[in-house]
């Protein structure tokens, strides 16, 4: 053993192990671990083992769940739904409070358990994952409280399924449980096959402090569980994982009207501007890629350099991340802990071997004995190798540059992913800009992997979609006031198509793509409403989204007021043409056409973000960004006013769309088309395709450039296209599109995905600083 005088030379860290007696007694007590379902433990049946990653030693045995089980956890939360809905917002804010309290009191206890089953470092455990736990519940104890005051008239979902990962098992836990609760509704959550034991933990705080049975139901197990828990009569899913088992999960649900949300994979960019403060962006690094051992859906694995400063950058990096300890997660002074399992070990390396196979270098990263890995990064790599474009999940970031701004967003924005990024500039200016234009999620601005309860955290593209935290992870577990299914009806029969070219009827009517009427790709028409209608195909959606994608900067450029002037014009020209718009569509149709234009055109500049209170020190924006290419398909009950009171909610929040009329009856959207062309709406904003309308909103749905797809009622088959594509379909579910049930906020949320941006300011607090660094 060194002396003192040594240490204080060599400066060293010696042993600081956290003592995790009071867990093994408590694990040695339990023996083999039942699920929890209507308010007690099971007895085990089939068990399966769970280890600590660092050691590979065997902790629990846990019970494999099956359909039964998952069958009869649905049942109890089945049960308990009428009473826990009935529940006062004030006594469901009280168990929540309860939760809090007692996890604040097992925090230590908690901290270890989840150290020992993940292998994360027990700083991080102890001073990052608990303290969010509580967070989560106070903060949605509070929501409880004030529900019927902020969300009149919503009522809860009924019961959800969850599943969640192995990287964050109690903090995802809490993501979910805490807003689920608060809003009313029942749960039964599956965690991690790896890390299943401090959901059972924190299944018996949840009987301590007296939770109704049925309210909470935990079932372990497998993926094999998961699937059951998806097929089982729920009324929402929600997901946190891979995008592969996200999309799986979105086809299986697809037509069954169960709500869904996804948090899915990323390869999130960490840009570093000239004029960034290059000590703090390595600590940045660290806090991004090399916490938790970069198990984190938003690391920030893709680093981008400004040229200028990539050298001096790389120095200080390298020199940092030599200095970080990698060594047994129990010990406080460890950076590095275990991954969590041999097989993901082995994917992390086989992806590091097929980017040095493809060219590029790896600074550390060395594999050490059991499930640890060096901290490291791939250099000279270019943007189509394999470690650049996979998500690694493990603590190996890439390395590149860029010598522009334009060229930094360009680099950011080539992936598939979209959950978040972190940029790092102390020009406020270049920073903002740089946030506003990055598609992701979240966005934290000279800091990094920040997390709050009222800051709401979701992705888009291949990240999922929906929210979790703050109020718009509440809206996500509650049915918005009086929303109910409306009728069907027949669907319509494919048209007949009529071939264009005897030169007896006025063909004047045509698609309107890009600001011009044009006729479709196949040359086609079919008879509807006394006239030869365009037959628009595949190729004409195509050429509709082209057109929109070039139209949606010019419009979003415009501004809320701007965009509220162009709306209220084309109030103005169909009130003009009113008569014209009759021979289409009733007098009622019309008005209520003309009163959306000037509903949306009111709410064009003032459906605002908010700052929300969150870390002291930092501003906290979450703002509504839109969803950017639209489908939108007009409903045959009210083809006019459908159509208007789906359009205008999606424009005046700054979407481009691809409108896909009534196959019946589609004159006055067709009519519309030049109503649009005389009231300055820029050409491609709106896109009007007609023809047959299952297979056109399919193939708007399959499009990996639509980006958000809204149909009157459920349609299995664009959901199944939709699922592949990864994008939001929403169905508004309204009966009488003249009243009042079919405008307002909900379709201003739909139309938009909400954007959180992190932004220092003044001297941080004491105490507040990034991460556990």
């Amino acid at each position: 053993m060194p002396s003192v005088g040594e240490i204080m030379e060599s400066m060293e860290y010696g042993p600081a192990t956290e003592d995790a007696s009071a867990v093994r007694e408590w694990l040695a007590r339990q023996g083999s671990l039942g699920h929890f379902i209507d308010g007690k433990f099971t007895k085990p049946a089939k068990t399966f083992a769970t280890r600590d990653p660092a050691t590979g030693q065997d902790l629990a045995q846990v019970s494999q769940g099956s359909e039964e089980d998952i069958a009869r956890a649905v049942r109890a939360a089945r049960r308990a739904a009428p009473g826990w809905a009935a529940t006062s917002g004030h006594d469901r804010a009280r168990f929540l409070y309860a939760i809090a309290r007692t996890v604040q009191k097992r925090e230590r206890f908690l901290a270890v358990l989840e150290t020992l089953d993940n292998g994360k470092p027990i700083r991080e455990s102890r001073d990052i994952d608990i303290p969010l736990v509580v967070r989560h519940f106070y903060h949605h104890a509070g929501w409880a409280e004030i529900a019927t005051t902020e969300f009149p008239g919503h009522a809860p979902l009924g019961v959800c399924g969850q599943i969640i990962p192995w990287n964050f098992p109690l903090l995802m836990l809490a993501w979910k449980i805490a807003p689920a609760l608060a809003a009313g509704n029942t749960v039964v959550l599956k965690p991690a096959e790896y890390t299943p034991l401090t959901a059972l933990a924190f299944a018996e705080i949840c009987a301590e402090v007296g939770l109704p049975p049925g309210v909470l139901n935990i079932v372990t197990g497998d993926g094999a569980t998961g699937a059951a828990l998806v097929q089982a009569p729920v009324d929402k899913i929600a997901f946190t994982g891979s995008t592969e088992v996200g999309r799986g999960i979105a086809r299986a649900l697809a037509g069954t009207g169960k709500r869904l949300t996804l948090e899915l994979g990323g390869k999130s960019p960490f840009v570093v501007m000239a004029d960034a403060d290059l000590d703090a962006a390595v600590e940045g690094v660290v806090d991004s890629i090399w916490f938790n051992q970069g198990q984190v859906c938003c690391a920030g694995s893709r680093i981008l350099v400004a040229e200028a400063i990539a050298e001096r950058f790389e120095t200080l990096l390298r020199r940092r991340m030599e200095k970080l300890r990698v060594g047994p997660p129990l010990d406080k002074s460890t950076d590095i802990g275990a991954i969590v399992d041999p097989v993901q070990k082995q994917r992390i390396l086989e992806i590091l071997a097929e980017a040095q196979a493809a060219g590029a270098e790896l600074v550390g990263g060395q594999e050490g004995s059991g499930c640890f890995i060096a901290p490291g990064y791939l250099r000279r790599i270019a943007p189509a190798n394999p470690g650049m474009r996979k998500e690694i999940f493990g603590p190996i970031a890439t390395l590149s540059t860029f010598r522009t701004p334009d060229e930094a967003i360009e680099l950011a924005n080539n992936t598939a992913y979209g959950l978040a990024a972190s940029v790092w500039s102390e020009s406020a200016t270049v920073a903002t800009d740089l946030a506003a234009r990055i598609r992701a999620g979240v966005v934290w601005i000279n800091c990094a992997n920040l997390f709050d309860a009222a800051a709401p955290f979701g992705g888009v593209r291949d990240s999922g979609y929906g929210r979790e935290g703050g109020r718009e992870g509440m809206l996500d577990y509650l049915a918005a006031p009086q929303s109910r299914p409306a009728g069907k009806g027949a669907a319509p029969r494919p048209p007949n198509p009529v071939e264009v070219g005897s030169g007896e009827i006025d063909r004047t009517v045509k698609l309107y793509i890009g600001g011009a009427q044009k006729r479709p790709d196949g040359g086609a028409s079919y008879a509807a409403q006394g006239e030869l209608i365009p037959l628009g195909g595949r190729k004409d959606i195509r050429n509709a989204v082209e057109a929109a994608q070039g139209a949606i900067g010019k419009w979003q450029a415009l501004g809320g007021h701007g965009r509220a002037q162009v709306l209220y014009f084309m109030a103005e020209n169909l009130a003009l043409r009113r008569t014209e718009f009759a021979r289409f569509a009733s007098d009622a149709e019309v008005e209520t056409a003309i009163r959306r234009c000037f509903f949306y055109a009111g709410f064009a500049d003032k459906y605002d973000g908010q700052t929300v209170s969150a870390k002291g020190g930092l501003l906290t924006l979450v703002q509504p960004e839109p969803q950017g290419v639209m489908g939108i398909i007009a409903p045959e009950n009210a083809p006019f006013a459908g159509l208007m009171s789906l359009l205008l909610p999606a424009i005046a929040m700054g979407n481009a769309t691809i409108v896909v009329p009534s196959q019946e009856r589609p004159m006055a959207a067709l009519t519309l088309a030049q109503v649009l062309a005389c009231s300055d709406v820029p050409g491609g904003v709106v896109n009007i395709v007609t023809g047959p309308r299952n297979a056109l909103a399919e193939a708007l749905a399959a499009h990996d450039g639509v980006n958000a797809i809204w149909q009157p009622e459920s349609n299995p088959a664009v959901e199944r296209a939709a699922a592949e594509t990864l994008i939001p379909v929403w169905s508004p579910a309204v009966s009488d599109w003249g009243s009042e049930d079919a405008q307002g906020r909900r379709f201003l949320r739909a139309a938009s995905r909400a954007k959180t941006i992190w932004l220092p300011y003044g001297a941080l607090p004491a105490g507040t600083g990034n991460s556990a660094y």
